[in-house]
């Protein structure tokens, strides 16, 4: 199968649209085409099932972001959102990074506009700036210090207890940060809308079916949620405790993507998704999922669509990131 790639056309439609034999075997097709051209898949928990199963590294934005550092691969084909495969790009900039569909954006990403923030962040002209990696490379650049539900806690606790920070995008990872740390961070007002989804009603409810369930959560969700949740954690967290806890229900307050790796992991226990409070009683990130198996192989035979950057932002983006992955280096979170 051989096209004209119209890139005008993939700007404007942020996929390419190309009609794929149906007998064709993807699975097999993508590890041709890795081979072909050196390149790695990365993907994120809350990817549908099949792009997780032919990944070469699922992970969460902070372990996404340090094998895109490490990865000696030609090409990195990012199965997530926009801001990640900026990430991959910022810190591998000779480096092809193609995304299957440049539409993958982020609510949360989007809660937090550059010019908007710049002025916001003039008003506290003392403060240092700690983003959450959930946000464009626009943002990375005003930052000090890029962190991740994973790294956020031990970031902010590294600094002296007088530093005034702003912490952005998300206020609800903010707020959580401040009350199991002590600090009094002024918060952006961003936040996911996947998180922000959840029914406390309707988790009550199903707790009380489900007695011997934990209810664990992520740090994104209200505060309500979290204050009667079992355990509070980023997505690798949780995977992990799932694992390593003696329980055999969990109900889980995050994106359903994860749920595939705590079933892979523990086939013998029950995972129940959290109900959000909405008529399709559905909790998906409608922007993980435009990622399909398709594109993922249309892309990476075409490399496109392409992330591309205006160098002074990348560097610029990139003196936070490279902080934050040395802080993580001390802390032991690899």
């Amino acid at each position: 199968m051989n096209i004209d790639i119209n890139v005008a056309e993939i700007e404007k439609r942020g996929f390419l649209d190309v009609g794929i034999d149906p007998s064709l075997d993807l699975f097999h097709e993508i590890e041709l085409l890795k081979k072909e051209k050196n390149a790695i898949i990365l993907a994120h928990y809350y990817q549908e099932p099949d792009i997780q199963d032919i990944a070469d590294y699922i992970g969460d934005s902070l372990g996404l972001a340090q094998k895109a550092e490490k990865t000696d691969a030609d090409m990195i084909v990012f199965a997530g959102v926009h801001f990640m495969a900026e990430t991959a790009k910022i810190l591998n900039p000779s480096k092809k990074v193609v995304i299957p569909d440049l539409r993958a954006g982020c609510s949360l990403s989007d809660s937090c506009p550059p010019p908007l923030f710049k002025k916001f962040k003039e008003q506290y002209p003392d403060h240092l700036v700690i983003s959450y990696i959930n946000c464009s490379a626009g943002i990375k650049a005003l930052s000090d210090i890029i962190c991740t539900s994973s790294n956020a806690q031990k970031i902010v606790e590294s600094l002296p207890k007088d530093q005034k920070i702003i912490f952005a995008p998300d206020k609800n990872l903010g707020a959580y940060i401040n009350k199991v740390t002590g600090r009094n961070m002024v918060l952006w007002n961003g936040a996911c809308m996947v998180h922000e989804i959840f029914s406390l009603e309707k988790i009550t409810k199903l707790k009380v079916r489900h007695p011997n369930a934990k209810l664990i959560s992520h740090p994104e969700c209200e505060e309500p949620l979290l204050r009667i949740s079992d355990f509070i954690g980023s997505t690798t967290q949780l995977l992990k405790y799932t694992k390593e806890d003696h329980s055999n229900e969990f109900i889980v307050a995050t994106e359903t993507g994860i749920l595939h790796q705590m079933q892979k992991s523990s086939p013998h226990k029950t995972f129940i998704p959290a109900p959000p409070n909405n008529a399709c009683a559905c909790n998906d990130c409608p922007h993980m999922k435009l990622n399909t198996l398709e594109k993922i192989y249309l892309c990476m035979k075409y490399e496109q669509p392409e992330i591309l950057m205006d160098e002074e932002l990348r560097l610029a983006a990139k003196k936070p990131i490279d902080r934050m992955l040395e802080l993580s280096a001390q802390f032991g979170l690899v």
